[in-house]
Order: C-alpha cells, then structure tokens, then sequence
C-alpha cells in the first residue's frame, strides 16, 4: 500500500510540475497609448498610421488624428490587432488526455444540455495559457461528447478562476447531429471507409422527439424540475443559440428544419463541409456557420483536394456570415487559428475579410460582438501588438497583449523551455 502512494504521488509529480500559471495581470492603472501603428480594426478596415487610447479597460480613442495620453508604446512600423477568438473547444477542460483526472470535456450521457462547462473551466491551464502569444485572447469553452453535449461559455484567457474568465455565461447549447454515414468498424470484419448509417433515421427521431418535449415541457406548469429540458429554455426564448454540428448536405438541412420547427429561435450551424451546397438554404433561414479548420484533408476521394483551403471563401462569396473554429483538431493546436485565416488569403480572400474570420464574425456569431472582437471607441481594450501580419506565422510576432486593458503575459511553459535551452550548445 506504501508504495502504490508513493506510486501515484510521484505520478502527480511528473505530471503537474508548476502547474500553475503566471500570475493574472492587475486591473488597468492609467491610460495606455498605442502611437504610430497600423490599426486593423477586425470589420474590414484599416486605419494607418493611427493612435489607439485606452483606460479602464475600453478604448477611448481611435484614430489618425486622435491625441495620445498616459503611458505611450511608440508602435511605429507595427500593427494593433483585435483578440482572435477561438469557438467550439474544449480549452481549459482538458490538460493531459492520457490522464483521466484532467479530463472534464464530457459527462456520462447522451443528451445532457444541462451540462455546464464553465464551472470546470481551469483558468491555469497551460494549453489556454500557450494561446495568448500567438494573439488567441478569447475562446468558447465547449463540452464534447454525446448528441447533445451541453451549456458552452466565453471566457477571457487571464483570470484567477472561471468565475474571473467568464465573459458571457451559458451562451448555448451544442447539438452533435447524427451523421448518414459511418465508418466501417474493421475490428469487427467490416471494410474500412465510409458506408451507410443505418440507425439515421431512428437517431434522427430521437432528437427530434426530445426537442418537441423540452419545448411542450416549457409551456406547461411541470410538477417536478427535469434537468435536460428545463437547460433547453433558453433555446427556445432566444437567450441562448443552438450549436448544430452537421457535415452533410442532408444532415445539415434536417438538423436546421427540425430545430426551426421545434422552436429554436437562433441556430449556428458547426462544421459545415458540404455547407457550400446549400448555401440558398442557409441564407434563406439566416444561419451563419463556424466552419471547419483549413487545414485539413478532403474527407471523399472525389473532391477538390483544397475544398478544406478554400471551404470559407466559398461561404463567404455566396453571403453567408463565416468564422474559423478548430474543428476536431486538438486543444493546444488552436493557437494556429490564426494561420488558418491566412490559408483563406491563399485562396483569393482579401487579407481584412480573412481577419474577420477570426475577429469580427466570431463575435458576431457567439454574440459578444458589443464588447470583442472589432477595434472601436467603448469597447474592450482586448487587442494585440504584432511585429507583423498576424495571419502570417512569420509576421506573427507579438510585443503586447491586451486583455480588458490588462497587460498579460506572453511567456508560456514553451518560451521558458526555449529560453532554457537556446544557448545550451552555443559554442560546442
């Protein structure tokens, strides 16, 4: 027995060596000014040569001629970014995957909406900690998991606890729509490859028989609290959006018809690889879409190899309102965020429009686009110094960061190690 303790407190150890993150940065303590930069205001628009003012933590000035105050950063040659924000991940639920005792991404359960993220959130967490020097300043803290995976929050990403993170508190609600299509289980004999779900329909009734009894079970007077359906109100009166991830041209026109019919006043549509199809459909219920990473291969042999690449100029060009988020790619590799904007200007998208894919639309969509995601006077001072275009992984070389005017930190377990270890060979 003394020694399986031994065992697994050497495990922690190893584990969780200085877990802790850098100490959350104090409130803003005077007016900042951001002098001399290239202002890149996250709708479309550019301001040269600006000034960028701001004090208790929203901007108070913007603009070529507006005059400095307090502290001054001379960004002369630089440019000011707003926050990217990451939607749909579980960032800060999820440490270690190979350890189960830091995973809180997904409960026990199939359709648990009321599931919240936010009060698992870790505020310390080292993958949320390394977004910050590549300018991802927000994200949405998202359960997975299930067909419906539960509440989602927005959180800011430097705060002592969630309580501090929380930004907007039980945005939505994530639905995982049942797909037409499997993969063939060749542990069990079937051919590898894609082929015919055959439980779709039956899947498909059982969402949608649930969604009609969370709706009637908000209308009537019930005798005792049912924890899934009463979590679904919200959907319902319009407070929260509904998050429908669905892939295929069928699976997306189900899943929006049957919410839209059951009640659901606002729908995102998540993922949307074959979105491009039913662009009319999509435009004529007014649904935006997050759309998947771009980096990323084709799912079918006889498509485009770069539809992935391509994919949010295609929604864009046909209308629809568009953002960027990480898809099924892991945590810690929402830091490239950025750069799958940039894969859009490879594509033919202008570079301010490929910004607004991860700025201005994000906020858009998530609904926090009051306070985040664009540069403007009486919002927040949630923004960025980079050397460089940001978009552009060798532009991307942040000075400061902001985060509702905090100053935060931009040093990350990565730069320490690196530091650590730069000059170890010198000279050998």
């Amino acid at each position: 027995m003394k020694k399986s303790i031994f065992t697994i407190v050497l495990a922690i150890g190893i584990i969780l060596p200085g877990s802790a993150q850098q100490t959350p940065a104090p409130q803003q303590n005077g007016a900042i000014s951001i002098k001399g930069v290239t202002a890149h205001i996250g709708d479309g628009t550019v301001v040269e040569n600006a000034t960028l003012v701001f004090e208790d933590g929203r901007i108070t000035a913007l603009g070529a001629e507006a005059d400095v105050k307090g502290t001054v950063i001379d960004a002369s040659g630089k440019h000011v970014y707003p926050g990217f924000i990451a939607p749909c991940k579980s960032l800060g639920l999820i440490e270690v995957n190979a350890v189960r005792a830091s995973n809180d991404q997904d409960e026990l359960g199939e359709i648990i909406p009321h599931v919240r993220s936010l009060i698992a959130y870790n505020a310390e967490s080292k993958v949320v900690e390394s977004m910050r020097p590549n300018g991802v300043l927000l994200g949405q803290v998202t359960p997975q998991g299930g067909r419906i995976s539960g509440t989602s929050s927005i959180v800011q990403f430097d705060a002592w606890n969630w309580e501090d993170a929380a930004v907007k508190v039980d945005d939505g609600i994530h639905l995982r729509w049942p797909s037409t299509f499997r993969r063939g289980r060749w542990w069990m004999g079937e051919e590898r490859g894609y082929r015919p779900n055959d439980k779709y329909k039956e899947q498909l009734t059982e969402v949608e028989t649930f969604m009609r009894q969370a709706a009637a079970y908000g209308k009537g007077a019930a005798k005792e609290i049912n924890p899934p359906f009463a979590a679904m109100q919200g959907v319902f009166g319009g407070t929260q959006k509904l998050y429908v991830y669905a892939d295929g041209e069928r699976e997306i026109i189900d899943g929006i018809t049957i919410a839209k019919n059951s009640g659901v006043q606002h729908i995102v549509l998540v993922g949307g690889y074959h979105a491009y199809k039913t662009t009319d459909f999509l435009k004529e219920n007014n649904i935006p879409v997050l759309v998947q990473f771009t980096h990323n291969l084709p799912v079918f042999d006889n498509e485009d190899y770069d539809l992935p690449y391509k994919l949010p100029k295609l929604l864009t060009d046909a209308g629809l309102l568009v953002a960027i988020q990480n898809g099924d790619a892991s945590n810690f590799q929402t830091r490239n965020l950025p750069f799958y904007a940039g894969q859009v200007v490879g594509q033919g998208m202008d570079v301010e429009k490929a910004l607004q894919l991860i700025t201005g639309n994000s906020s858009k969509i998530l609904g926090i686009d009051d306070a985040y995601g664009t540069l403007a006077v009486g919002k927040s001072a949630t923004l960025f110094i980079s050397e460089g275009n940001a978009l552009d992984m060798r532009g991307n070389q942040l000075t400061h960061a902001f985060i509702d005017g905090r100053e935060v930190s931009l040093e990350t377990h990565q730069t320490e190690l690196w530091k650590r270890y730069e000059g170890k060979y010198e000279g050998e």
